[in-house]
């Protein structure tokens, strides 16, 4: 494979920063930061040098990618999923030290920002001279249009690659959903987005804001091959029924009740067979840990009772991607300080422990594409 080039190698290595570091600190999670770059690079000195190092192997290295995005400036009930990267990142290389990734980075967040397209030029200005040392570069400032506009390069060079994207509050799947199918167009393959969540994600806009944890659904739908490409699974926490989203927005849902009353299997099929008349080649797959059920995932901003077991969602993930080609997936909504729901003290593990089990099964889906 042809090195990486020098356009997307400059992009890289101003918007990005290494894994861990997307959460801007002097000294808060120091120690958890160091462990995770002594895992990584095998050292905690000089690490940007090193990271920096490491990029020119990304055209030989594993076609799972993994991006870390560490913003909740989207999310609205309680934040603190911008650790999510950090402590998922953690759990996967001591859980999962097998798994066959390579891990590119996080974006650089400014952490009172969300898109570009709100903010003014004197603004965008002032940021870029704090991100990049000078108003000239003239890369994006907010993670969400940061995210889009390194995928879009990054699709367009390195096609056969996927990235797994780590959250932040799930505003952030926008840019990682939308620049994948986009990229997947342009080659002319049809891709479908399964959609792990408690909640619909299908405002049109919460509080005046379009692009928010509530929304990022409705503004991709124009990306897919058709609107029923959007397959969500483990809704329960709506204040509409399912035919008002299925008839005003023409997406397909399966609700947790469904998953306990059919069982896994029916649902699976159902899937299939509807992915399978629609000629769909590739999945995405974006997870919102509050997808699972509370008891195993209370440390989240929005946790729900009632959800789709561990078992159950690994059992769909296994076979759809046994069935199709998963090219694109992310996991969103982890808050490792956050613990509302729950009086176990272990909550936190409890829920990183599930959100490593679904994470490395669909990494593992993704490096053998």
């Amino acid at each position: 494979m042809n090195p990486i080039s020098t356009h997307l190698f400059e992009k890289l290595s101003h918007c990005l920063c290494p894994p861990g570091n997307g959460v801007f600190t002097v000294n808060t999670a120091k120690e958890r930061k160091e462990q995770l770059h002594q895992r990584i690079f095998g050292t905690t000195i000089n690490i940007d040098k090193h990271w920096l190092n490491a990029l020119p192997l990304l055209p030989n290295a594993s076609n799972a990618v993994i991006l870390g995005i560490a913003s909740d400036c989207g999310g609205g009930i309680l934040r603190g999923a911008n650790w999510g990267p950090l402590f998922l990142r953690s759990f996967l290389l001591e859980q999962h030290p097998e798994l066959n990734s390579y891990d590119l980075g996080d974006i650089r967040v400014i952490p009172h920002l969300l898109h570009d397209k709100y903010l003014n030029e004197a603004t965008i200005s002032n940021c870029r001279k704090a991100l990049y040392g000078s108003s000239d570069k003239l890369y994006p400032v907010s993670p969400l249009s940061i995210t889009e506009d390194v995928l879009h390069d990054f699709y367009s060079e390195f096609p056969k690659k996927g990235v797994f994207g780590i959250g932040g509050d799930h505003s952030v799947s926008y840019p990682l959903v939308k620049a994948y199918l986009q990229g997947k167009k342009k080659q002319g393959i049809k891709a479908a987005v399964i959609h792990f969540d408690a909640h619909t994600d299908l405002l049109t806009e919460r509080l005046g804001i379009d692009l928010c944890f509530g929304s990022w659904c409705t503004h991709i739908l124009d990306d897919l091959p058709s609107p029923d490409c959007l397959i969500q699974i483990g809704i329960r926490s709506s204040g509409k029924p399912k035919s008002h989203w299925e008839n005003t927005f023409g997406v397909k849902q399966h609700w947790a009740a469904e998953v306990r009353a059919l069982g896994v299997n029916p649902i699976v099929e159902n899937i299939i067979k509807q992915l399978t008349e629609q000629n769909i080649e590739e999945l995405y797959v974006s997870f919102d840990i509050d997808a699972i059920d509370a008891e195993f995932a209370s440390a989240t901003g929005t946790p729900e009772p009632d959800g789709l077991y561990p078992n159950e969602a690994l059992q769909i993930i296994t076979a759809l991607g046994e069935r199709f080609n998963i090219t694109g997936a992310d996991m969103m909504e982890i808050a490792p300080f956050t613990n509302s729901t729950s009086h176990n003290e272990n909550a936190r593990e409890i829920t990183l422990s599930v959100a490593t089990k679904i994470s490395a099964l669909l990494i593992n889906f993704m490096s053998k594409n």
